[in-house]
């Protein structure tokens, strides 16, 4: 690994515009479940169409919050790990522009990075689908979990959604467009802890490829773009990216 490692430490310190794009790989030391790992990924347990989709949402929103407070308990005491930190560190260096996330979990912004673009939203902040009135998420699934009554909108009465993308939604149209210009403008792209499979997120950073930028990769698993990346780190991100910030050139 330590080959890569340099190889990707040389990217990060000439190019100019380096943006990290993450993924579920990067909160799972944090406690934090992912989706698709093999034999402990919530879709071992779960058809997302019947449980995370706008219309199990709409028609059986029973299923959804019980999925969701399945995934709330499993992640309420989660805090940023070293990698989180790590990232933080090299925004405020200036040699990490932008935080391009998949998570909905919020630790990068906790770790402290300000430029975060949430392309799946957020679990943050919950929004009434009649009035657009916007509620606490954490105080809402709290409240759901006690009283274990669907979470209403104290405006109108009807049904809360938390800011989370769901299948079936599109993305948010400000959090795609910044991560399209964010994209743009990167000469390195690093991938971290993204399988690479959910679409269009996973896009981008073939995007940034196409406009000439390197692409680093750090996954414990093969991605889809492996044969297009200028390097592949086969390491858990809390192991590689602090390696990024501590080795010499």
């Amino acid at each position: 690994m330590d080959k890569q490692i340099v190889h990707a430490r040389q990217i990060l310190h000439r190019s100019s515009y380096s943006v990290f794009f993450t993924g579920a790989g990067i909160s799972t030391p944090s406690g934090i479940p992912d989706f698709r790992s093999p034999g402990s990924g919530l879709w071992e347990k779960y058809d997302p169409y019947a449980v995370a989709s706008y219309s199990a949402f709409l028609h059986h929103p029973e299923q959804f919050f019980d999925w969701i407070r399945s995934l709330y308990l499993q992640s309420k005491d989660a805090q940023p790990n070293i990698a989180h930190f790590v990232l933080a560190e090299l925004e405020k260096l200036g040699m990490v522009k932008s935080v391009i996330t998949q998570n909905i979990d919020g630790l990068h912004q906790q770790a402290g990075s300000k430029n975060v673009i949430e392309l799946h939203g957020s679990a943050r902040s919950a929004t009434c689908q009649n009035c657009q009135a916007r509620f606490d998420g954490n105080k809402m699934l709290q409240l759901y979990i006690r009283h274990d009554f669907i979470p209403a909108c104290e405006f109108c009465g009807n049904i809360l959604k938390p800011d989370i993308i769901l299948y079936e939604e599109s993305l948010p149209e400000k959090a795609w467009q910044d991560a399209e210009s964010e994209i743009q403008k990167a000469d390195a792209v690093f991938v971290a802890g993204s399988s690479l499979e959910t679409y269009p997120a996973n896009t981008l950073p073939r995007m940034g490829v196409s406009n000439g930028a390197f692409l680093v990769i750090i996954t414990l698993t093969p991605s889809p773009l492996d044969d297009i990346a200028d390097v592949v780190i086969r390491a858990d991100v809390t192991q590689a990216i602090p390696a990024l910030l501590k080795m010499d050139k």
